[in-house]
């Protein structure tokens, strides 16, 4: 199939979010049907050059829209292929309104890592979660949001720091994903001791100011609790969803249930819960015990309201992957892809 065919069959499968709103679930939802794109050329240096009408579109909306076309050209032309050309009436709302939400261009989706508390294994999850969504073929970005206990550049094995070019942060390339974390600006053995507004102010820096590129999704490593950072990056970033891990125990599920109840009240869609630690299988006997209770996740998501997403073994293998900077191997990979798959069904990848 000629490469424009290509292009155009993958611009088929982005949704105008005009024309969905007005024909929800109808085949005409796309922005080629509803012909929001247009001129689409491919130039003989391998740009590739559509024209995006942005019309009625809050600049938030249109940003968005922008992202997911460029992630739909570069996906099938190659990186930095996508040179859109953005159109729009003179008293459109796209061009006139100041964003509801903060955006970061280039970003199709963004979904938030939480917890109620610390300790039950939410940055493991974070990162494995990560390299199992960019092994199924997707540009993927993962931020260590916790400021205080940076843990990512442990569990990717990113050692030195990150590096400004243009004043733009560069993130890390590991383990197919980029990361980015304060850990990789600061010395291992320091303490960060910073009041609320600060650290929130730098973590959505970290994000806007960050040469990310062209991604499918970010996955954001939430700090633990619910607090002054916690609200500050779901109110200004809007994530695209949130996933709340826990183990099985009561202790745990009280918090992560305060973790959920956050998002409801900043509108914050929950994807779902998944179980950390959950279960125990002797290697020698094969006997599975259940240190932390058994099946707490799961009947806390159905009191709630929320899909269970699944469970994650508590096994020698993920700890010690993690410790050593490989995560996606062994045990891992096998319980993190159908994980993957769901949520990337979920938030529309």
């Amino acid at each position: 199939m000629p490469l424009k065919d290509r292009i155009a069959e993958a611009l088929a499968t982005v949704i105008d979010p005009a024309a969905a709103a007005d024909m929800p679930g109808a085949e005409a939802a796309n922005i080629l049907a509803s012909g929001r794109v247009s001129g689409l050329v491919v130039r003989p240096d391998g740009g590739v050059g559509p024209v995006l009408a942005v019309d009625g579109l809050e600049r938030s909306t249109a940003e968005r829209l922008q992202a997911e076309v460029e992630v739909a050209v570069n996906r099938v032309a190659g990186p930095k292929a996508a040179r859109i050309i953005l159109t729009a009436d003179r008293g459109s709302v796209a061009a006139d309104a100041k964003p509801q939400a903060s955006t970061i261009p280039g970003i199709r989706k963004l979904i938030a890592v939480a917890s109620g508390k610390g300790g039950v294994g939410k940055s493991t999850v974070s990162a494995n979660l990560a390299v199992a969504l960019a092994r199924q073929g997707f540009a993927v970005g993962l931020l260590d949001a916790d400021i205080y206990g940076p843990s990512v550049p442990t569990l990717l094995g990113i050692e030195g720091r990150a590096q400004l070019e243009g004043n733009r942060l560069q993130p890390a390339q590991v383990h197919g994903i980029k990361a980015l974390s304060m850990g990789m600006m600061t010395d291992p053995g320091k303490a960060i001791i910073w009041r609320g507004p600060m650290a929130s102010s730098a973590l959505v820096q970290m994000v806007e100011q960050c040469d990310w590129g062209v991604l499918d999704v970010l996955v954001i490593d939430m700090p633990p609790g619910t607090g002054d950072v916690q609200l500050t990056l779901a109110q200004k970033l809007k994530p695209d969803g949130a996933i709340v891990v826990s183990t099985p125990q009561d202790l745990a599920l009280i918090d992560a249930r305060r973790a959920v109840a956050m998002f409801g009240e900043v509108g914050v869609e929950v994807l779902g819960l998944i179980e950390n630690m959950s279960g125990y299988c002797c290697p020698a006997c094969g006997h599975v015990s259940h240190p932390f209770g058994p099946g707490g996740a799961p009947a806390e998501a159905a009191a709630i309201g929320a899909p269970f997403l699944g469970r994650i073994p508590l096994d020698i293998g993920i700890r010690s992957d993690s410790d050593s900077g490989q995560p996606g191997r062994g045990v891992a990979a096998h319980a993190f892809l159908p994980i993957a798959l769901r949520v990337a069904r979920e938030i529309g990848l």
